[in-house]
């Protein structure tokens, strides 16, 4: 056991008794229905914060679960912030808007609890990748509880940490329920420890009710992380007093169980005292000092500024492929700012699945180019930890139809952080995806899925149809702040357009008029809009004059272009790829009619695709998506 000097052992009874005063004045304000909402208490647990962020610098990171009070305060938290942010105040440290379950504190290190069980994995391997990438000496804490040891998160990030010798040491806290579920009926081997040997992760198991045994553990395995050689599991064996939850009963233990673990109560029982302490304390006197500190206000904070938006020029034209134009928006941005990178699935040696990346591995290095594992989850939540500790991620998941198996931590975690956290972060991170049908590969390849995104608060969602688009705005989307979907078409890889050589960007949020028109407003995107160019034409020669109107970003959608065309041609028509019924269309012909309603001569019309899975078969995928006929059949309706 190591040494402590008095005053280190009486800064950690201070520490874990102003956590335990902390939860039970929780309780006493939730029993008042003073607190509400979701509130998980940490009392019983306090060695286990206390003793691991002992272990590590202030400029050291911490990720925390829905449990998460502890872990804030043992990290340096104000006490009347983090009261505040649980009882929804504008004086919170989140700004009222986490909460509880959300609590952040990035100005001490501190990357947020999470609401959704093992959610902040991905996070803290992702800063991990990020301190390795900075060649900063720092490591990560990543705290979670027994029940995301069988999350499908928990390995992607063991494995993503061992392969690439992240800094990061996972620490369970096995408070031996996941929320009735006991670990003994939902862990099939026992020995906990035991899930490191599949990623060669050294492990170790210690009496998380133990200040001094948790943080002697964790010193060993933050100068593991800190002397390069990669990632680390602890099991801490707790207990939590209070139930999962306000309203938890805990029939599912015993009063004689819970004795049991009350008498090894970490503040309090006499061996710990005696071994660790062995000074006289006063109680009291604490109380007496914590309590005005809770209840004390502050001033709302200061909103987050305004950020501009890029322009753009035009310089020397030349044809190149909507494929050659994001490669060239990539390179740019990799050589103008070292913290951008690429990760994701075949990227590096192979180039990409559609060959968007070749080229850069050679070019860059396999630092900024990363192969990852068949990881969704890790690599869209890696992505978000490094973006937010000081990287600018480009991420590639190969086929939108991917994105179900990392949607939790786009709509959870990449979309909600920098609200949830008062706006005191920045979220630089892009998802490269494809989507889109016409390589006849079946319901799993083939989707288009945009209306799932754009239903998101939080993200933006971008889908160029021409070259000239796709690299303008794949830069800017590189330079943002907030995370950007970025959805390519397989179908336009190939497909040739104007680029300027040299530098540009695009604004994000602004639709483009591609074809001026008279006699009906037709919006459509990616490779629709390729289609509806080709209608326009056709069309053309009967005297039907269409405007085009290319959106270009979806979420935010530039409503303004739009209506004001349809003010001009009184007609509209909206034309996609995705399934009509809940589809992107049905949101923008809503936006119309509560916009332009006194200027439509007729209903809005839909051009979209069939409500079914996408067939195999060429004909019947050709059938089941918008045609340039189908779009001249629907103008020509339309007009009369």
């Amino acid at each position: 056991m190591i040494d402590v000097s008095h005053d280190e052992a009486f800064y950690y009874l201070k520490k874990m008794m102003e956590i335990r005063q902390f939860e039970d004045k929780i309780m006493e304000l939730l029993s008042q229905n003073i607190a509400q909402g979701g509130s998980h208490l940490y009392a019983g647990e306090e060695a286990v914060a206390v003793g691991a962020v002992a272990a590590i610098r202030p400029d050291d990171y911490i990720v925390s679960t829905h449990r998460g009070h502890g872990h804030c305060i043992a990290k340096g938290g104000k006490l009347p912030e983090l009261m505040a942010e649980i009882l929804g105040k504008a004086t919170g440290v989140c700004r009222g808007k986490g909460g509880s379950l959300h609590l952040a504190d990035v100005s001490t290190g501190n990357l947020g609890a999470n609401g959704i069980v093992g959610g902040g994995m991905g996070i803290a391997t992702g800063a991990a990748l990020s301190v390795k990438m900075r060649k900063t000496d720092q490591v990560v804490l990543c705290f979670f509880g027994d029940g995301a040891l069988n999350l499908g998160i928990f390995h992607e990030c063991l494995n993503m940490a061992a392969v690439w010798k992240l800094p990061v040491v996972y620490i369970c806290e096995n408070n031996l329920y996941g929320m009735s579920v006991s670990v003994k009926r939902a862990c099939a081997v026992q020995d906990l420890t035991k899930r490191a040997l599949a990623y060669d992760m050294p492990s170790q198991a210690v009496d998380g009710m133990d200040v001094l045994a948790v943080k002697e553990a964790t010193s060993r395995w933050v100068d593991y992380a800190r002397g390069d050689k990669g990632p680390s599991l602890l099991i801490c064996n707790t207990y939590r007093y209070y139930g999962h939850s306000r309203s938890d009963p805990r029939k599912y233990r015993t009063k004689e169980e819970e004795q049991q673990w009350r008498d090894r109560d970490p503040i309090k029982t006499k061996d710990v005292s005696k071994r660790v302490f062995s000074v006289k304390l006063k109680w009291k006197p604490w109380k007496k000092r914590l309590k005005p500190r809770l209840n004390r206000r502050f001033s709302l904070p200061s909103t987050v500024p305004g950020r501009s938006r890029k322009s753009f020029v035009r310089m020397y034209m030349r044809e190149i492929t909507y494929r050659q134009a994001l490669n060239e928006a990539l390179a740019e941005e990799m050589e103008r700012d070292p913290t951008v990178f690429i990760m994701g699935e075949d990227v590096a040696i192979y180039g990409g699945a559609y060959g968007v990346t070749r080229g850069l591995y050679e070019r860059f290095g396999e630092e900024r180019v990363r192969d990852t594992a068949i990881s969704e989850a890790a690599i869209v939540g890696a992505g978000l930890g490094a973006a937010i500790t000081g990287m600018r991620p480009v991420t590639e998941i190969m086929y939108v139809d991917f994105m179900g198996v990392c949607m939790d931590q786009l709509n959870n975690q990449v979309a909600k952080i920098r609200y949830m956290f008062g706006g005191k972060t920045k979220v630089p991170l892009v998802i490269r995806t494809q989507g889109g049908a016409g390589r006849t590969l079946g319901a799993h390849h083939s989707q288009s899925l945009e209306s799932w995104f754009i239903h998101i608060p939080g993200i933006k969602v971008v889908m160029p149809s021409v070259p000239y688009d796709a690299k303008g705005l794949l830069k800017s989307s590189i330079r943002e702040d907030n995370p950007v979907l970025f959805i390519e078409h397989k179908m336009l890889y190939n497909t040739k357009g104007e680029v300027p050589e040299g530098e540009y960007t695009l604004p994000i949020g602004v639709a483009d008029v591609k074809r001026e028109g008279e006699d009906v407003t037709v919006v459509a995107y990616s490779r629709m809009m390729l289609f509806a160019l080709e209608a326009a034409e056709e069309l053309e020669q009967e005297g039907i004059s269409i405007e085009v109107i290319d959106p270009r970003t979806l979420l935010p959608l530039d409503i303004d272009t739009i209506v004001n065309s349809v003010k001009k041609t009184n007609r509209a028509i909206i034309v996609e790829e995705d399934c009509r019924t809940g589809g992107t269309g049905a949101e923008i012909g809503m936006q119309i009619v509560e916009n332009a309603f006194d200027y439509l001569d007729a209903p809005v019309v839909r051009v979209a695709g069939a409500d079914v899975p996408m067939p195999k078969s060429p004909v019947l995928e050709e059938l089941a998506i918008p045609s340039k006929e189908r779009i001249i059949e629907a103008v020509k309706e339309l007009v009369g």
